[in-house]
């Protein structure tokens, strides 16, 4: 088993004492938005006390097969095919969508051989792995997902009409509610979002003029989600058409402890809270506004799956050994939360570790002792570890003042009390 010291990512969004407050520990006063856990090549973990230079990524390519078990190598490779976040918005993420794993490794390839760099800003395709991913709220945590019935969505931009009457942006309202009301979902969708990501300077006044609408008029109610949503993007990002396509998706508000996945093709944005996020070992991300960086509305619409769906949330399972899984439809990972009160289980009664490959573990409550045949490691609030295949099966003993952990292993099928 390997400590492990995990850098943090300070992009603009994050929040500057969420995560510093989980992890108990004096926040930096700058943005701290996500720490990675894992071997991405962009930002690994390194092992406390390993030589200079050595990353957790080099020490899985010393042995993979140790590390990562035989199973996971002939699925994924020789790396680890997860990569865990602690994740804290403090305003809104990019509207974003991830590639399927055909469409990641062809793009990967032909920008390769168009001698792209990997650091280009226009640069769309950072590697050849998909980016499925789950987020496990900690906190109160508020998202876009997917789109909702294209019929909801006309209706909302019906009621935009109103607010703006007798300016141009009603006429943009107007016929993004009549494209929606065509009769395929699937061309009302992709139509409507095309005329709102490529819409031009009238799509733009149209978000100015709708957000200052919203906060004024007595048509839009100060408790519509919807609507809110609109002038708090707007707020945060001026005339971003993404505004606007906020409300062709699915608003979704996470309690503590609630679980959503997003697959390829998922068009979403994290608006507000801290998390535990896992995903696939990929940094592909195809923005489609509330950004400024580079949006390719052309390799964004081949992404984009246009079909509306329910809000794909991932409930508890229980293992037969006690374990509380989350399990998306995804092999790469699940994650297994260990949440045992100081006066619950008997200290005598451990918690297994599920396992089916590499282990990654990370504490932000309490602390525990992970058990495996080669030895014993102390981990405290904060703190994190990589348990390689070879050392399975794991404990987990929860220290007296008890624990709240989270476990991620591949979602392979073989892990302990999975089946």
């Amino acid at each position: 088993m390997h400590l492990l010291s995990n850098p943090l990512r300070d992009y603009a969004w994050g929040s500057t004492t969420a995560i510093a407050e989980l992890l108990g520990r004096k926040a930096s006063g700058r943005p701290e938005a996500e720490l990675w856990i894992g071997a991405h090549q962009d930002a690994p973990s390194r092992p406390v006390g390993a030589a200079d230079g050595e990353t957790l990524a080099s020490l899985i390519a010393a042995n993979p097969v140790a590390a990562l078990g035989a199973e996971s190598v002939e699925a994924f490779g020789p790396r680890l095919p997860y990569l865990v976040k602690v994740l804290a918005a403090a305003s809104p993420l990019s509207l974003q969508v991830h590639p399927r794993l055909d469409q990641a490794k062809a793009g990967f390839a032909a920008e390769e051989a168009a001698g792209v760099a990997r650091s280009a800003p226009h640069r769309n395709y950072k590697d050849d792995n998909h980016k499925p991913e789950m987020i496990f709220a900690l906190t109160r945590f508020e998202a876009l997902s997917g789109f909702r019935r294209p019929a909801e969505a006309a209706a909302l931009f019906e009621r935009l009409t109103p607010i703006v009457a007798g300016s141009p942006a009603a006429e943009v309202t107007e016929q993004v509610a009549e494209l929606l009301r065509t009769p395929r979902e699937d061309e009302a969708l992709s139509a409507a979002f095309a005329r709102l990501i490529a819409g031009g300077e009238d799509v733009r006044a149209c978000v100015d003029a709708v957000a200052a609408a919203i906060a004024t008029s007595t048509h839009a109610r100060s408790d519509d989600a919807a609507l809110a949503t609109v002038a708090h993007l707007a707020a945060a990002y001026p005339s971003d058409p993404g505004a606007l396509i906020s409300l062709m998706l699915n608003r979704v508000t996470l309690s503590p402890g609630e679980a959503l996945y997003l697959p390829a093709g998922n068009v979403h944005a994290y608006l507000e809270g801290l998390g535990i996020e896992v995903m696939a070992a990929s940094d592909n991300v195809l923005r489609g506004g509330l950004t400024p960086k580079h949006v390719d509305i052309p390799e964004l619409l081949r992404t984009v799956a246009f079909a509306a769906s329910a809000v794909p949330m991932v409930g508890p399972q229980e293992s037969e050994l006690g374990q509380e899984l989350y399990r998306p439809p995804f092999t790469e990972f699940q994650l297994q939360r260990i949440d045992v009160p100081a006066d619950g289980r008997d200290a005598r009664e451990p918690v297994p570790i599920a396992q089916a490959g590499a282990v990654v573990v990370l504490v932000v409550g309490g602390s525990l002792t992970l058990d495996t045949p080669k030895g014993d490691l102390a981990l405290t609030r904060g703190e994190s570890a990589f348990i390689p295949d070879s050392e399975a099966p794991a404990l987990a003993h929860a220290g007296p003042e008890g624990v709240l952990a989270f476990a991620v292993t591949t979602g392979l099928g073989a892990a302990s009390g999975l089946d």
